[in-house]
């Protein structure tokens, strides 16, 4: 985290003007405070409650996407199963 730090001091104006730095990162408190203040912070919260989470993930998947392999309804309860298990953990 230290040498990530260094880095991110070290840009300056001679960058190029379209440069961005993105990172991903869990809550740590070991995370560089100069990074943090001198960034942009965007989040992503997962929806509350097991049915928004389910439906959430079913919204990005197409009707073609679930039928598109040679046992659709095999398929379809592994998913579930899938989308559940992700949605209580």
């Amino acid at each position: 985290m230290s040498e990530l730090e260094r880095i991110c001091e070290e840009f300056d104006d001679t960058n190029n003007k379209d440069f961005r730095l993105w990172l991903t990162s869990m809550p740590s408190m070991s995370f560089p405070i100069s990074v943090l203040q001198n960034g942009v912070k965007m989040t992503l919260e997962p929806p509350s409650g097991l049915r928004a989470n389910l439906l959430r993930t079913y919204a990005m998947l197409s009707d073609e996407e679930l039928a598109d392999c040679k046992k659709p309804e095999a398929f379809k309860c592994l998913m579930f199963g899938f989308s559940f298990f992700h949605a209580i953990i």
